[in-house]
């Protein structure tokens, strides 16, 4: 049931639902999710496209996703949704882009989320794409680090870092569309390494 519908800050739109007699404040957008995926990252996929992007990188494939107001709500029964499509075991894991994750109040949502989809499905693994880059935008004293960052980080096994820059798109690269992103093996973060 909704409270009132407000708008924080960041000009991300919040909804209040009531429910149990609390609330349960949820703070970010959802473009599409694809539940048989096999374009970002390994095997079959379920792939969740989140709303709010600011890096507008010229010739993105997902514009409409800017907007931080674009798709639905991100709610727990999406939650219950994306949980049950990850049950499956041809399922490799889950892949999360956009839009962009490490926007600040998509990472709010992300760390909890992602971390009861790691408790959940130990042996599925998770795929992140950022425009921001690891170790410049996203570490401790970065643009986008916030109080979530790390938990975020910490539910990846694999990030691809980078904004797209239409000058270095290549068609050959496999799970990124420009020669200066980057695959990262993420799993013991804050350690990473360069897959490709």
């Amino acid at each position: 049931m909704f409270d009132e519908l407000n708008h924080c800050e960041s000009f991300c739109t919040v909804l209040y639902f009531f429910r149990k007699k609390s609330f349960i404040i949820l703070s970010m957008n959802y473009g599409t999710i694809k539940k048989n995926d096999i374009a970002n990252g390994l095997g079959v996929r379920v792939s969740l496209f989140v709303s709010g992007c600011r890096n507008h990188c010229k010739g993105c494939f997902n514009e409409c996703t800017w907007d931080f107001s674009f798709g639905k709500p991100f709610t727990s029964e999406v939650e219950d949704e994306i949980l049950k499509a990850l049950e499956p075991a041809h399922i490799s894991g889950l892949s999360v882009l956009g839009g962009e994750p490490f926007e600040e109040e998509n990472q709010e949502t992300l760390a909890p989320f992602l971390e009861k989809v790691r408790k959940t499905f130990p042996q599925k693994n998770i795929w992140c794409y950022t425009g921001y880059v690891l170790d410049r935008d996203l570490c401790e004293g970065g643009k986008k680090y916030t109080p979530f960052t790390a938990r975020l980080l910490s539910a990846i096994d694999v990030l691809v870092d980078g904004p797209f820059i239409e000058a270095e798109r290549d068609l050959t690269l496999n799970f990124r569309g420009s020669k200066n992103q980057r695959i990262l093996d993420i799993k013991n973060y804050p350690s990473f390494s360069v897959i490709n």
